[in-house]
């Protein structure tokens, strides 16, 4: 009933009408988890239980509304199943379901060792069979920071099993979060490097479209992040003041989806092209996630 009336009111495509739907259930399902952090329940100071509760809600919304883009239109997705892969429909659809489920087990902070591990295992599987053949025979920088942008997602997943396995108290937690600190400090570095070379395009996760022109002072906007993930990505390789740098930065690159994205998403929302909506919700939860990612490394160790 309620995508229904959301159509009477806003001009989405179905595609977009669910991407959106997704999204803003695993919000509400996320802000229900949220409010029980710092509770007698919650061991953990409530500063940090805010900031663990704010990093897997933002993690599990953009997952959700990928896994929604999938299950409610799969045909366009199809492209990107390798061509020797049977049941190419299904494997979109499997996706789809596995997006969804892991969104769940995140935003509810249930299972996280088995759905962190496994969407971290996902991730590289795209990699390897997908975007770095494709990176490699391009030779472009698009590809090659779609190739660090999953690897980040991927590690940031195990980061988050690696810490629900216990973290330096567990063996098999302590390199898991170490495998994703290293991920996710390279994607960091990178994106920082390609902020510098291209200082007009949307801050966050470097790719084609650039900042509206509305934006005042945009080339200060990509050179102070760029300058803020480099200083991250250090901090992640060095082990030195991690927390700290990821919430700041991560914070920082949420506050960019909120300021910069969420206008972006709204005029995409408004065009009637289903493409443009689709592109316009996925950037936006791209670059979500990637804030996600960094904030993952704030979460406090068990131990």
């Amino acid at each position: 009933m309620q995508p229904v009336l959301l159509a009477v009111f806003l001009p989405l495509s179905g595609t977009a009408l669910w991407m959106c739907v997704a999204g803003l259930a695993l919000l509400a399902i996320g802000l229900v988890k949220a409010a029980s952090s710092g509770q007698p329940s919650d061991p953990r100071p409530s500063g940090s239980g805010r900031v663990t509760a704010f990093s897997y809600t933002c993690f599990a919304i953009p997952l959700a509304v990928f896994g929604a883009e999938h299950l409610s239109n799969p045909q366009p997705l199809l492209g990107a199943v390798p061509a020797y892969m049977p049941w190419r429909v299904f494997w979109v659809y499997f996706v789809g379901f596995a997006l969804i489920a892991a969104a769940l087990s995140i935003a509810t902070r249930r299972q996280v060792r088995w759905s962190g591990l496994l969407f971290g295992v996902m991730m590289f599987l795209f990699v390897a069979m997908v975007h770095l053949p494709g990176a490699i025979a391009a030779g472009s920088r698009i590809p090659w920071t779609i190739v660090f942008r999953e690897m980040s997602f991927g590690g940031a997943g195990w980061v988050l099993a690696g810490v629900a396995m216990g973290g330096a108290g567990d063996r098999r937690g302590r390199i898991l979060v170490r495998v994703g600190r290293l991920l996710i400090a390279l994607a960091a570095v990178f994106f920082g490097v390609q902020h510098f070379l291209h200082p007009l395009g949307l801050p966050g996760v470097p790719l084609v479209r650039q900042m509206p022109p509305w934006i005042p002072v945009r080339a200060f906007i990509d050179y102070l992040t760029g300058a803020l993930l480099l200083a991250a990505g250090v901090s992640f390789l060095l082990a030195r003041r991690t927390r700290t740098a990821a919430t700041y930065v991560g914070a920082w690159i949420v506050l960019l989806v909120v300021a910069i994205y969420g206008p972006v998403l709204i005029g995409a929302l408004a065009d009637p092209s289903p493409a443009a909506q689709v592109e316009g919700i996925n950037y936006f939860a791209d670059t979500l996630l990637f804030g996600s990612v960094i904030l993952s490394m704030a979460i406090p160790d068990p131990q």
